[in-house]
C-alpha cells in the first residue's frame, strides 16, 4: 500500500521526501504535540489534519490536542484575534478571567509527555502557565496578522507568550519584540487533500448541479469565512460595478468555525446584501465540505480573496494550486503568494477589484497564464512537504549544541 510520502513523489520529487526521511532520522525519537482550539474550520485545523499523518510516517510521535471552551471564551477569543489584527476591542478583566479560567482547565484535562509541543493562536496560549514542565520546549505559533496589535491585549498574551522558547510568525512583518527566538514559517497546503487532489470534469459538473451554481456565466468565486476581515460586503461591491456592464455570476462560499462566534451575524449581513440578486449564489458550507470547496475552485474562472487583514490566506494557496487566476487584497501574507501581473492580482479597494476582474474576463488568456505560473510558485513554496522540511530544520537548531547563534534571544531565523 502507498504510503502519503510515497504519494508526494511525483508531486514534489523524491529527492524531497528524501531529506525529510532523512532529517527526521537525526531526531528520533521524538514526541511532537500541536494544540489548537478546533478539530474542523478554519487554515489551522486544516494544516494539522494533513501534516500530523506525514509525522508519524517519518517515525516523529506526534499528536494533536484540541481545548475545549464555552461560548463565552470564543467570544473572548475571537475580540483577541480582532485584536491583534488591529482592531480597537473592548475586553474587560471579568473576560480575561474566565478566559485564563478556561486553560486552567483545559490544563487539567491534558496529560502528555513531549518534546515539543507547537501551541498555535492566542485560544490555549496560557497553558504554559499551568503546564510547563510537560514539555522539554514550547513553541507558540502565531497565524496572525500581528503587525499592528492592539498594545493592552498584546501586553495580555505576551506574558504568555515571552514564556515560551520560542515563537514562529508567517511574515517578518509580524514577529513581536519577545525574548526568545522567532522563526518565519510560511503555512502550507497538502495536495493529496480532499479538498485539493485532482478531480475529473464529470466529478465538478455533479458537485456543482448538486449545489445548484449554473454554469451559463463566467464565475466569480470567493471561499472563506464570513468574517468581516475577509471583506465579503466588498466582493459583492466589486462584482455589482462588474455585472452592471458584463454577464457574469458571483458564488460566495464559506463555512463556520466552533472558535468563531461571529460567523452568522457577518453571514446575515451578506444575505441582505445579496438579496434579490439572482446572479450571487451564497453558500455556507459544513466545515467537512472539502470535496466541494475543491470542486468550486476548479468550476471558477476567476477567484478572488479580497481580504483586508490575512495572516496567510491558503484559499488563495488553494485556488493558484488549481491553475487559478487570483484577485486578492494587497493584506498579510497574500501578499507573499501573489506576485502582481504574474501569478494574480493585488488590490486595495473594490473599484480595483471590479477593474481587475473586467481586465480577467475581457482576456482570458492572460488568467490561464497566470495560472499556470501560480500553480508551480505553490509547488516550489507552499505545500505540506516544505513545512514540513521547516519543522524539522527548526527542532534540529534546537538540539545542534553549534546552532547557539541562531536560537540567540530576539533573533529572527526565516527557515
Amino acid at each position: 500500500m502507498t504510503t502519503r510520502l510515497e504519494a508526494l513523489d511525483p508531486i514534489v520529487g523524491a529527492t524531497v521526501v528524501d531529506q525529510l526521511r532523512r532529517m527526521a532520522d537525526r531526531l528520533k525519537p521524538l514526541r511532537l504535540v500541536h494544540i489548537n482550539s478546533t478539530r474542523m474550520g478554519g487554515g489551522v485545523a486544516e494544516l494539522l489534519i494533513g501534516i500530523i499523518p506525514l509525522w508519524n510516517e517519518l517515525g516523529i510521535d506526534a499528536r494533536w490536542e484540541v481545548i475545549q471552551g464555552d461560548q463565552a471564551f470564543f467570544e473572548v477569543t475571537k475580540a483577541m484575534h480582532n485584536a491583534l489584527q488591529g482592531f480597537k476591542v473592548n475586553i474587560g478583566n471579568a473576560m480575561l478571567d474566565h478566559y485564563l479560567e478556561i486553560n486552567r482547565m483545559n490544563a487539567a484535562k491534558l496529560d502528555f509527555d513531549a518534546d515539543f509541543v507547537v501551541v498555535n493562536d492566542p485560544q490555549p496560549a496560557y497553558l504554559i502557565q499551568f503546564m510547563r514542565e510537560k514539555a522539554k520546549k514550547w513553541i507558540w505559533r502565531c497565524h496572525i496578522d500581528a503587525s499592528k496589535p492592539d498594545r493592552k491585549v498584546w501586553r495580555f498574551l505576551r506574558e504568555a507568550v515571552k514564556q515560551y522558547d520560542a515563537s514562529i510568525f508567517s511574515m517578518p512583518g509580524f514577529a513581536q519584540n519577545l525574548p526568545h527566538p522567532q522563526y518565519l514559517l510560511y503555512p502550507s497546503i497538502d495536495p493529496l487533500s480532499e479538498k485539493n487532489r485532482e478531480l475529473s470534469a464529470e466529478e465538478v459538473s455533479a458537485v456543482m448541479d448538486r449545489l445548484g451554481i449554473a454554469r451559463d456565466k463566467p464565475i466569480i468565486l470567493q471561499v472563506s469565512r464570513f468574517d468581516s476581515f475577509k471583506d465579503p460586503l466588498g466582493v459583492i461591491e466589486a462584482f455589482r460595478m462588474v455585472h452592471a456592464h458584463t454577464p457574469c455570476r458571483l458564488v460566495l462560499a464559506g463555512g463556520e468555525a466552533t472558535d468563531d462566534p461571529e460567523g452568522p451575524r457577518i453571514f446575515a449581513e451578506v444575505q441582505e446584501a445579496a438579496q434579490g440578486d439572482p446572479d450571487i449564489d451564497l453558500l455556507l458550507l459544513p466545515p467537512e465540505s472539502h470535496y466541494e470547496v475543491n470542486a468550486l475552485q476548479r468550476a471558477a474562472d476567476i477567484i478572488v480573496q479580497k481580504s483586508v487583514r490575512e495572516g496567510f490566506g491558503l484559499t488563495v494557496t488553494e485556488a493558484m494550486w488549481k491553475g487559478k487566476p487570483v484577485i486578492g487584497g494587497a493584506a498579510g501574507g497574500i501578499m507573499l503568494q501573489i506576485r502582481n501581473f504574474r501569478t494574480g492580482f493585488l488590490v486595495h479597494s473594490p473599484e480595483g477589484c471590479a477593474l481587475r476582474i473586467r481586465y480577467l474576463l475581457r482576456h482570458p488568456e492572460v488568467g490561464k497564464r497566470m495560472g499556470k505560473f501560480a500553480k508551480e510558485f505553490v509547488r516550489n513554496h507552499f505545500l505540506v512537504t516544505r513545512n514540513l522540511r521547516d519543522y524539522l530544520s527548526m527542532m534540529l537548531l534546537f538540539r545542534s549544541p553549534e546552532s547557539g547563534d541562531l536560537r540567540r534571544p530576539g533573533r529572527a531565523v526565516v527557515l
